[in-house]
């Protein structure tokens, strides 16, 4: 039994962590965006318990994955998982999050049960592992989302914002990792996040969105000194900030320019918005 699945990638415009005892209510609210590129999982099912998860494109841990995945086993089922990330992981692109859905999405499939065993799974993986507290519920809505209250849905509250956005994303810096960030900066991020997040449910719009993007980025204080200065750079040419948390930065706009600036800093990827989340791309 085989399934490949597949899972965008969620970009964190602003934030602020909700944590509480029950891991599917606890996360972030904020807002975000599901993006085209993201994860492919191949899952094939064995009866003699053995779980393995391996990355056969990109750099990163797998434990998120593996925790998911041993998580809707049951006892004496194992599974071999091949993943394949489309953008790196610890640059703000919601890779973790990613990798593990297009498994546990797979495994669902090949089980038999609901969805939901594969998003909450997923989701209590990356609260475990100290990953991302919001990109699971964010990629339940697609396109550019909004998370009203923390956690899974339907304990948590997810609305779309908008369907359309183009985008031009570059990894500016070394990886950063999420829970070094919290631990040092989780203070001032859940103070001034609260506020941003206040402001975007008043005006929950696009452009709204997107300005409140940067100003969360510029008051938290966690714009890095690589980051600064490809903004310092963009701003004359269409909104732009920070991923959050990564070393990358991203802007719509003049995309064709954008991206010729981003060019010298390293990678650049195009990217719109999914509106799909995880899916089956193949069984047999």
């Amino acid at each position: 039994m085989r399934a490949v699945g597949f899972c965008p990638g969620h970009i964190t415009g602003l934030f602020y962590p909700c944590m509480h005892e029950d891991v599917l209510s606890s996360g972030s609210r904020g807002a975000g965006m599901c993006i085209n590129l993201g994860a492919k999982s191949e899952v094939v099912i064995n009866h003699h318990g053995e779980v393995r998860v391996s990355l056969k494109h990109g750099n990163g841990s797998t434990c998120v994955t593996k925790t998911a995945i041993m998580d809707m086993l049951p006892p004496g089922i194992g599974a071999y998982v091949n993943t394949s990330l489309e953008l790196p992981m610890g640059c703000g692109f919601g890779m973790s999050a990613a990798g593990a859905l297009s498994a546990t999405i797979a495994l669902s499939n090949l089980l038999n049960l609901p969805r939901q065993h594969a998003f909450e799974a997923a989701h209590r993986a990356e609260i475990i592992n100290h990953g991302g507290l919001g990109d699971v519920a964010g990629l339940m809505a697609g396109g550019v989302e909004m998370r009203r209250r923390e956690g899974i849905p339907p304990v948590g509250e997810v609305v779309r914002l908008a369907d359309k956005l183009d985008l031009v994303a570059c990894v500016v810096g070394p990886r950063m990792f999420t829970s070094t960030i919290l631990e040092s900066e989780g203070h001032a991020i859940s103070r001034i996040g609260k506020r941003y997040h206040r402001k975007l449910l008043q005006n929950p719009t696009i452009d709204r969105f997107l300005e409140l993007c940067r100003e969360f980025a510029e008051d938290s204080g966690i714009i890095t000194a690589p980051v600064r200065k490809a903004l310092n750079e963009l701003n004359n040419l269409g909104p732009c900030s920070m991923t959050m948390l990564g070393n990358s930065v991203f802007a719509t706009g003049d995309l064709d320019e954008q991206e010729r600036v981003l060019r010298k800093y390293g990678s650049t990827y195009r990217l719109h918005l999914d509106l799909e989340g995880p899916r089956i791309i193949h069984t047999e």
